[in-house]
């Protein structure tokens, strides 16, 4: 036998069978892994003495909870003794019910942190829709699903999408779920990527989108939108935009300049310039006003959670 191999003695497993021979009793909450589905309950592996037993009808508060596609074998659950044996020497556990406990502090917690969650949504309801969050009935109002409003609802039924926490009330069982929050910064960091790859200089054609007193908006071929301030559209003095353009004009413009995100867009400087098809060509830093770049950070300080 080697030095440095371990003999293992009863001390090791001390801990163990102390575990094994504790008795649970009613109220108790315990920690194990699933280890049987069957069609009308769940099996768990308390460690200890005696296996435990979750009805089918104490798995989940959600009234659309599948037992043989939403929980699995090696799942590790938390469960409420209902009952330390029923009669076949089985505990009897809930697994609804010590979420009712355990997930309040849970949900509160992960709403200061901002912790993103993938929830299926269950059901079209009025002004939104509802879905479950560890075992809890959460509403996500219609104006939070997407980026836009979408007032049928009943679209996203069925649907998986990723959500944060807006609002905590264990009180009055009050949970709501954002995913605008979420999509929006995706949004962010996509416009950053994009920002990145352009080059100051550059020519391209795009379609005014709306006119304003000051300029005109115009969307660029990669998606991205500048404006081109009223003094930038014509060599002379004009005194509101719709002398030169209307609203889906294709214009030919020059990015000028990109600071806190924005781009500026010149038509006169475009004149006598070549349109370049491909905006990825030249990556380039971007001022802030104090810096000469863009951070994720800095777009997202603009984002209203």
């Amino acid at each position: 036998m080697a030095e440095n191999e371990k003999i293992e003695s009863m001390d090791d497993y001390l801990d163990e069978l102390e575990k094994s021979f504790k008795r649970l009793r009613e109220g108790d909450i315990v920690k194990g892994p699933v280890i049987g589905v069957g069609e009308t309950e769940v099996t768990v592996d308390l460690g200890s003495y005696a296996e435990g037993i979750v009805p089918i009808d104490e798995l989940s508060n959600d009234p659309k909870f599948s037992i043989k596609a939403d929980i699995a074998v090696g799942d590790v659950i938390n469960a409420v003794v209902i009952s330390a044996d029923n009669g076949y020497g089985q505990v009897m556990l809930s697994i609804k019910r010590a979420d009712n406990i355990l997930a309040w502090d849970f949900l509160e917690e992960a709403k200061k942190t901002g912790q993103i969650f993938g929830v299926k949504i269950t059901e079209s309801v009025k002004g939104g829709a509802v879905t479950y969050l560890k075992g809890i009935r959460a509403f996500i109002p219609a104006s939070g699903l997407a980026l836009e409003y979408t007032e049928d609802t009943e679209i996203f039924v069925g649907k998986h999408i990723q959500v944060r926490i807006i609002e905590v009330d264990e009180a009055d069982r009050k949970l709501v779920l954002s995913a605008k929050t979420v999509l929006r910064e995706e949004e962010a960091k996509k416009t950053e990527e994009k920002l990145s790859k352009i080059a100051i200089g550059t020519v391209v054609t795009g379609k005014v989108e709306r006119l304003e007193n000051y300029g005109a908006f115009v969307r660029l071929p990669d998606g991205l939108s500048g404006l081109v301030h009223i003094s930038q559209m014509s060599e002379k003095r004009i005194k509101h935009p719709k002398e030169v353009v209307s609203e889906n004009d294709e214009v030919k413009v020059m990015i000028t300049d990109i600071k806190d995100g924005k781009l500026s867009l010149s038509m006169t400087k475009a004149v006598e310039s070549e349109v370049v098809e491909d905006t990825d060509s030249v990556p380039v830093e971007y001022s802030t006003g104090d810096s000469a770049s863009t951070s994720f950070a800095d777009l997202l300080k603009g984002i209203r959670l």
